[in-house]
């Protein structure tokens, strides 16, 4: 993509990506429901540092839902939660501090209207992890290049376009050098012309070593970048495979009509 290389400087985003495998994110028979609906039911699911992990499935199977719990957006019934062999913390400043070492990518790009570009990446640093402005700013120029946007640091994020605002929304969360980056439907807000250009900085980012959860419905994507691919219906995790085995050989029926659907077009 043309300005996916603003600048060469390559800074690992995590100092020590890839050099273990251990359980980094852990969620073990997980229980959820909203009234009278059961949108999670018994999830187990282990992310090993440096893997990527692909959640797909049809609309309402809960994969957001089980996206959401992992920074607690959303509280669980029962169940374990453990990020980095921790528990998930209740609230209070455990909470805000496990909520900076997850990086979390919504479908809306939820940045602040009225602060620009550079400022929209470098406030939690400043405020959260209480990092010098100077060394914050160049932290962000140099994130801020790397997703093709550093020409647009001055700028407000009403004169960007989507996928622009969408590869300042990655690089406001990869400023908090978390651990793992939970990526939910990043794309699927965008103009089919931006979504590539945001596919790019994730697949660069898997290619760098970072640990990351992705629901999409890109399936070129799951199929180049996973580690592992997670199909959910009904709030289930009915499979776990890699990409091959899910997209070549699927087990279930309702992964095989899943695919049926979306791969005959």
């Amino acid at each position: 993509m043309s300005e996916m290389k603003e600048t060469e400087a390559k800074r690992p985003i995590m100092p020590d990506a890839g050099a273990d495998n251990r359980p980094l994110v852990e969620l073990t028979h997980v229980e959820k429901h909203y009234g009278d609906l059961h949108v999670l039911k018994d999830i187990n699911l282990t992310v090993r540092k440096g893997e990527v992990l692909v959640i797909v499935g049809p609309s309402g199977s809960g994969k957001s839902t089980m996206c959401r719990t992992i920074n607690r957006l959303e509280t669980i019934d029962s169940g374990d939660i453990r990020i980095d062999g921790k528990p998930l913390p209740q609230e209070g400043k455990e909470l805000a501090k496990l909520r900076a070492e997850v990086g979390m990518v919504f479908q809306s790009f939820n940045l602040f209207a009225n602060k620009t570009i550079l400022e929209n990446v470098t406030l939690a640093p400043i405020k959260v992890r209480h990092m010098d402005k100077k060394a914050a700013e160049d932290l962000a120029m140099d994130l801020l290049g790397r997703v093709g946007v550093a020409s647009q640091a001055s700028k407000m994020p009403s004169q960007l376009s989507g996928g622009q605002q969408q590869r300042v929304a990655i690089a406001r969360a990869l400023a908090m050098q978390p651990k793992v980056m939970l990526f939910d439907e990043p794309t699927s807000a965008l103009d089919p012309e931006m979504v590539n250009e945001v596919l790019d900085v994730m697949v660069e980012l898997a290619h760098e070593g970072m640990t990351m959860l992705c629901v999409t419905h890109e399936m070129g994507f799951a199929r180049k970048v996973a580690d592992k691919v997670v199909f959910m219906a009904d709030g289930q995790i009915l499979e776990q495979s890699t990409p091959d085995d899910f997209f070549e050989h699927p087990k279930t029926d309702r992964a095989k009509d899943f695919l049926s659907k979306i791969l005959t077009h």
